[in-house]
């Protein structure tokens, strides 16, 4: 009788796996952007006389110089002096001293400080809630895959790749002491003080304790909330990165970018085709108001040049009729006036107008109207493609990763330069430039649309190597400066295709404005 409760149970368990929706795919480039600001965090002290590491724990680059871990992680050191700490990147080939500055065992949280000028790329952290169910990931350097891989303590030392385990977040369930976050993705012993984040790579809290899967229970996972990491990085002054927004995908956002642009190519084209066909079915009604205009234009000069001929023969009956009554002046007077009606008749005949002349008829009527059709398009140029440019976020079009959305404000010259000193290059309908900066690990492609006046900023967090490359690609091209000329225009294209052979196939992050002339 207890059996079919349970397999009932079983039964409805399978059904809803079937019916309910996959969760949503991560893309596995954000996850690994985002191990790039997570670090081993291992711990030396005197061991029989020898300095040996005694531990280890992960933890979170939250600023260039600055490591968060949990609080348990470095509690060692505060009972013993010869307790160091040395910082494991996830990349390169150097490890870091580090020194703690701040524990607070009231939320599990310690603070490290980097020693000298090393820098290492921050986290971004995520401000607005993760809905209830949504993918998460634990990143980190967990002591049972050291021990499986059989790693000796000199090959722990060197940087490698941190382990990701996925999981759900269940939303509702906070420990009593601290804000926490319940989830599912496995943590062992050494991912403590390491991050969980969404499907995007952004931080959601920091990975604590787990509960005991003692008779036979499933194992659940408590991360420190963004909220008390927040708090605690105000408390200690330190600068860190925050973004908020849901995660949405990059492949998404760019195929509905490409179908906007594609109906406003469309839009464009109708348009122009209707201009075509009001164009050419002005020129006919011109055509056929110029051949009326002739016609009619004939028709009267041969009745004028007629009167003028039979007044001309009036004024010829009347001077012979003169002569003859011997009146010769007034004769003369009207032969002289029947010879100038009769030129002016001739001369009025031959000038009347012919069909050929319809092509200078219409020319002359197209004119004006072509005059302000120009204006018009020279106004509606001036508009679209040049001048100050201030543009406003657009969050349903936009994957938010790491960058700041406040509102982007330029200046843009038909040639492609921005703000006189930055020159852009024409790409297929756009206008694109790279840009690859000598410290942060990203490579930006920055897109300007003068046809519906947006801007584009796709980013792309990079690893070390891939840093290089792109940097060595960037210092073979001379692109300083703002100039219209073609051999310009052509380096930064062989700029631009260069970064993209290099880059990922998909961005970390996509950020769309839409701009508007002030100026």
């Amino acid at each position: 009788m207890t059996k079919l409760p349970a397999l009932l149970a079983l039964f409805l368990l399978m059904l809803l796996t079937m019916v309910m929706p996959p969760a949503a795919h991560a893309d596995s480039g954000d996850i690994q952007a985002a191990s790039r600001s997570v670090v081993r965090v291992a711990i030396f002290g005197e061991v029989d006389g020898e300095r040996r590491m005694i531990g280890h724990g992960s933890g979170l680059v939250v600023a260039p110089d600055k490591i968060i871990t949990n609080a348990h992680v470095v509690e060692e050191s505060l009972h013993n002096e010869s307790i160091t700490f040395l910082i494991v990147p996830s990349q390169g080939r150097e490890s870091y001293s580090a020194t703690l500055v701040k524990w607070s065992p009231e939320n599990d949280l310690a603070l490290l400080q980097l020693q000298g000028s090393e820098r290492l790329p921050a986290a971004s952290l995520l401000l607005s809630s993760v809905p209830d169910g949504s993918d998460v990931f634990a990143i980190g350097y967990p002591a049972n895959v050291d021990i499986a891989m059989q790693l000796d303590e000199a090959e722990t030392m060197r940087p490698q790749t941190p382990v990701k385990t996925r999981g759900t977040i269940s939303s509702g369930r906070s420990a009593k002491a601290f804000d926490t976050i319940l989830h599912t993705a496995p943590i062992a012993p050494g991912n403590s003080g390491g991050p969980m984040v969404d499907a995007c790579g952004r931080v959601v809290g920091i990975n604590s304790f787990g509960s005991t899967n003692e008779n036979g229970g499933s194992e659940f996972y408590f991360a420190i909330s963004v909220k008390e990491l927040t708090a605690f990085l105000r408390s200690q002054k330190v600068a860190y990165t925050s973004v908020s927004g849901p995660c949405r995908s990059v492949a998404e956002l760019t195929a509905a970018e490409a179908e906007r642009e594609k109906a406003a190519r469309e839009k464009i084209e109708k348009e122009q085709r209707i201009a075509e066909a009001a164009s050419e079915k002005a020129q006919a009604q011109a055509r056929r108001d110029a051949e009326l205009n002739i016609i009619a234009e004939r028709d009267n000069r041969l009745a004028l040049s007629g009167l003028l001929l039979l007044l001309a023969l009036g004024c010829a009956g009347g001077c012979y009729a003169l002569f003859h009554a011997e009146r010769a002046l007034h004769g003369k007077i009207a032969g002289i006036v029947g010879a100038i009606l009769t030129f002016t008749a001739l001369f009025i005949f031959a000038g009347r107008p012919g069909f050929a002349d319809v092509a200078d008829r219409m020319a002359d009527a197209e004119t004006p109207r072509q005059a302000a059709a120009q204006s018009t398009a020279a106004s509606t140029a001036s508009a679209d493609n040049g001048g100050t440019k201030s543009c406003v976020f657009v969050p349903e079009r936009s994957k938010v990763t790491v960058s700041s959305t406040a509102d982007v404000r330029f200046n843009w010259n038909s040639s492609g330069c921005v703000n006189g000193r930055t020159q852009y290059a024409p790409d297929g309908g756009h206008w694109t430039r790279g840009f690859v900066p000598g410290s942060d690990q990203q490579v930006s492609l920055v897109h300007y649309n003068p046809a519906d006046n947006s801007y584009r900023i796709e980013r792309y967090l990079l690893g070390l190597d891939a840093m290089q490359k792109a940097q060595e690609a960037r210092r073979q091209f001379n692109v300083k400066g703002c100039s219209g000329a073609k051999d310009k225009a052509e380096r930064i294209t062989r700029m631009n295709q260069s970064l993209r052979d290099i880059l990922p196939p998909q961005p970390n992050e996509l950020l769309v404005f839409a701009c508007e002339d002030t100026g």
